[in-house]
């Protein structure tokens, strides 16, 4: 007889009950193809039993077969609307599909069916941190603690619920019970030990310093919390917040175990009550005597002599600078301008700082035919030139880095660094062609060097010479690959993508760079589900801080530069290719591959084919499983046409750019893509709304005041206005922007007059003179105001406005070009097109000077 209650579609006979269990046995033990064929002896004389549909459903997506088994699952369910087994079966399929909200809602079902069922309880409480419902969590992780308070994690689960839903006393009381009844506490317990840090942390969060010291000291002294450093860090800080004076001592302690590390030093300044990043002129003697004082007791630490520069000024500065510069100068340290390139947000400082080490180098060399003094150590000269190079290059001076460079190259050339950085003020100076044969030549060096051949690949790239860089990339990436490209991309190289999507973008080839900025959003799509084995398995083994830390990371995951980078440049393809949809029908992509290109790719396509068949052949051949989780599916699209072409261009943007919104509120580019996405879609509010945002971070900016005469423009045509709400609300924010009464033509006049030596504003001034239907000629002659000699003409902006010149299909763009091509004497990027054919080609080609260096570099290896 069946149990009481069972519907009878679901009630088997003893027999076929038993096989049922022996599947979900078979199930649990990855016994799959043994459960495949008990399911099937049920379902020949039961076709019809949802639970059993359900589980052959779930073993053949194991097995591989994913849609058979999805649409068999979607049968059983159908069949059996009751069956928690169903519910939970269908949420694996979902949870496996990453379709979280779905797979929460089908455990929410199966819990109705059988609310205590532990596994179902718990497999809701990671898809609930996951979706971040922190309220629901709390809930589920009671559960969960009522029916099984024996399991220590099930105590620490709910803590860390609590914690997270923002309700740290009851995170606290949750922390002290469990305290109070675990017994028979082994010594060195690692997990009780982070336990305890967590419970200190979560004293700390609610500012109670005097029960978190006592927790701390009397963990210590027992020796239940084992990571000691971790003690003394958490007593440091805590005493400083608590403003307590033994603050001090604690920071000295951490100061003498690692005299390197910032952090500490700043604690220290802090529990002596100064700032370290708001020094006053008041406490501004006190914090370098102190940092003197560690100096001088740590005489071989770097970290106080560093800090001390950021406080010190004028004279003081100076004396400390000479002898932090000459002793880093002494031992050849590649990264000593990077270390002090903060400083040079002081006019002052900057000017110390170049005034110091060009005293240094006279020392070094005097007017004579040796380049290198007697007596001199060579060492010593070369590091002060490289130095200095930096110096000059960072401050826009690249002809005499270039002088620099070159001099010390002449005395000593072998050393990488320098061709490194030649190629760096080549490519900041506008010539991404000498740079990329300068990085070749520092290539040549070491070939053997991953470093020197990724950042060779990297400038041939910004080249445009794809073949080129792939042959080199592939010097390091599987040789069993599709494509080194393609291995570079499976291994989430953000570095090789950005870049081979912005080259792609200068190309012109707008397929190409849209597929890899999507893959780049694919690839934080993976970050964001890795996290999900995390919830479970941080909380068994009770690594609650780092957890923590890592929601944390999770949450601001999208803040990250190429993030933001390749949202904001996928919308701006995709706003293109709303405004002028043939864009998307041509195939760039063939079009302008060489035949040496075209053969490479049909190489990359060929061998892509071949390791897809065996991987197949392998895959048949054993009875493995294959999981629930989505396999990389083949690259249907490997020209990026149907991406450019598929539909909803605008929502497609939308979507990548919303994250943005809230993580990179700063950042004046992101809320000008987005006001050109939402002013498309008619999202007037979200519109207006990017405009103030970015108005508040610079009010004068050439891009802002484009898009405000733009909105303008394209409210107060508007036939039909929104909702009167809407309607109210937006007139009044653009009046704050652009008042009623001063007329576009008025507004754009002012924007000049006021930013008349900028010139990205005369740009500006240019577009909206376009935009406002003027003559070609008038717009002309406004661009050519940025030739005057008191305009401030940057590189960026002499390329943006060339391509303007283009777009409005000037007849004196080339006279713009030859312009420039003389302002920026070093530059490349205004050449003709013969010339820059030309240019490209001479990076490839091997001279004297690669081949010698090339003989010597495998003759060392």
């Amino acid at each position: 007889m069946p149990p009481a209650g069972t519907p009878p579609s679901r009630a088997l006979p003893s027999k076929e009950s038993g096989l049922f269990k022996e599947v979900l046995h078979y199930y649990e033990d990855r016994q799959l193809k043994k459960g495949l064929k008990t399911a099937d002896t049920i379902l020949k004389k039961f076709p019809n039993h949802g639970e059993t549909l359900c589980m052959k459903g779930l073993i053949l997506t194991h097995l591989g077969r994913r849609d058979e088994g999805l649409e068999l699952v979607k049968q059983g369910v159908r069949l059996d609307l009751t069956s928690h087994i169903c519910w939970h079966v269908f949420g694996l399929i979902q949870k496996g599909q990453k379709n979280y909200e779905e797979a929460l809602k089908s455990y929410t079902q199966a819990l109705r069916f059988d609310k205590d069922n532990m596994n179902i309880l718990r497999d809701a409480a990671h898809l609930q941190t996951q979706l971040r419902l922190y309220d629901n969590l709390v809930e589920t992780r009671h559960t969960l603690l009522r029916l099984r308070p024996q399991l220590r994690q099930n105590w620490i689960a709910l803590a860390v619920a609590y914690h997270l839903s923002g309700n740290l006393r009851e995170a606290k009381a949750v922390l002290e019970q469990y305290e109070r009844i675990i017994k028979n506490v082994p010594d060195y317990d690692v997990e009780y030990s982070e336990i305890l840090l967590y419970h200190v942390r979560v004293l700390e969060d609610l500012g109670d310093y005097t029960e978190a010291i006592a927790l701390l000291d009397a963990s210590a002294k027992e020796r239940t919390i084992i990571d000691r450093v971790a003690i003394m860090e958490f007593r440091a800080r805590i005493l400083s917040k608590a403003g307590k004076e033994e603050a001090q001592q604690a920071w000295q302690g951490l100061i003498e175990q690692n005299p390197e590390c910032y952090d500490y030093f700043k604690g220290f300044l802090s529990s002596r009550g100064i700032d370290f990043d708001a020094v006053t002129d008041e406490n501004r003697s006190k914090a370098s005597q102190i940092l003197h004082d560690f100096s001088e007791q740590f005489s071989k630490a770097s970290a106080p002599r560093r800090l001390a520069l950021d406080i010190a000024l004028g004279d003081e500065f100076k004396g400390l600078l000479e002898p932090f510069l000459r002793t880093r100068l002494e031992k050849g340290v590649p990264s000593l301008f990077a270390d002090l390139k903060s400083l040079y947000r002081s006019p002052e400082k900057r000017a110390i700082i170049e005034l110091t080490a060009t005293s240094i180098l006279s020392t070094l060399a005097h007017p004579s035919t040796d380049p290198c003094p007697p007596g001199t150590d060579p060492t010593t000269y070369i590091w002060t030139l490289y130095f200095l190079a930096q110096h000059h290059s960072f401050l826009g001076r690249h002809k005499q880095a270039l002088e620099l460079l070159d001099e010390a190259i002449t005395h000593t050339p072998t050393l990488p660094e320098l061709y490194m950085f030649k190629a760096r003020v080549l490519k900041r100076a506008g010539d991404p062609f000498g740079a990329a044969k300068a990085m070749d030549l520092a290539r040549t060096l070491d070939l053997q060097d991953r470093f020197l051949n990724t950042k060779c690949g990297k400038y041939r790239l910004r080249a445009g010479l794809f073949e080129e860089a792939v042959e080199v990339f592939g010097l390091f990436t599987k040789k069993d690959a599709p494509s080194p490209s393609q291995d570079l991309e499976d291994m989430q190289s953000l570095i090789y993508l950005t870049e081979e999507a912005d080259a792609h973008l200068r190309n012109g080839d707008l397929a190409m760079a849209l597929k890899k900025y999507d893959a780049i959003h694919k690839i934080f799509d993976v970050y964001e589900d890795d996290q999900f084995d995390f919830h479970g398995y941080s909380v068994r083994k009770f690594t609650i801080n780092i957890y923590l830390n890592l929601l944390q990371w999770e949450d601001n995951l999208r803040s990250h530069p190429a993030y933001v980078h390749s949202a904001i440049e996928a919308s701006r393809i995709l706003v293109k290719v709303h405004d002028e949809p043939s864009i998307a029908t041509k195939s760039n992509a063939d079009s302008q591959l060489s035949g040496a290109e075209k053969k490479a790719k049909k190489k990359a396509k060929k061998a892509e084919k071949k390791v897809q068949e065996e991987a197949k052949k392998a895959n048949n051949a054993a009875n493995e499983d294959k999981g629930l989780d989505v396999s990389p599916s083949k690259d249907e699209d490997p020209d990026g046409t149907k991406l450019l072409q598929a539909p909803d261009p605008l929502e497609r943007a939308a979507k990548v750019l919303k994250p943005l919104a809230t993580l990179a509120k700063s950042n004046i580019e992101a809320w000008i893509a987005i006001y050109d996405v939402a002013i498309r879609r008619k999202k007037y509010l979200q519109a207006i709304h990017a405009l103030n945002s970015a108005h508040s971070l610079d009010e004068d900016s050439p891009v802002l005041h484009v898009r405000v005469v733009d909105f303008k423009r394209r409210w107060t045509s508007l036939e039909q206005k929104p909702s009167e709400a809407v309607a109210i609300a937006v007139s009044v924010a653009i009046t704050k922007l652009l008042p009623d009464e001063v007329s576009l033509e008025a507004f754009n006049s002012q924007y000049l007059q006021r930013q008349i030596s900028r010139a990205d504003a005369i740009l500006a001034f240019a577009q909206v003179t376009r935009l406002l239907g003027a003559p070609r000629e008038e717009v002309e002659a406004a661009i050519f105001n940025a030739l005057n000699a008191d305009v401030d003409l940057k590189l960026d902006t002499a390329v943006e406005t060339v391509a303007f010149l283009n777009e409005i299909q000037s007849p004196r763009a080339d006279e713009f070009r030859e312009a420039c091509r003389g302002k920026f004497e070093l530059s490349t990027l205004f050449l003709s097109a013969d010339e820059l054919t030309a240019a490209r080609k001479a990076v490839v080609q091997k001279d004297p000077v690669a081949e010698a260096l090339e003989e010597k570099a495998e003759v060392i290896s």
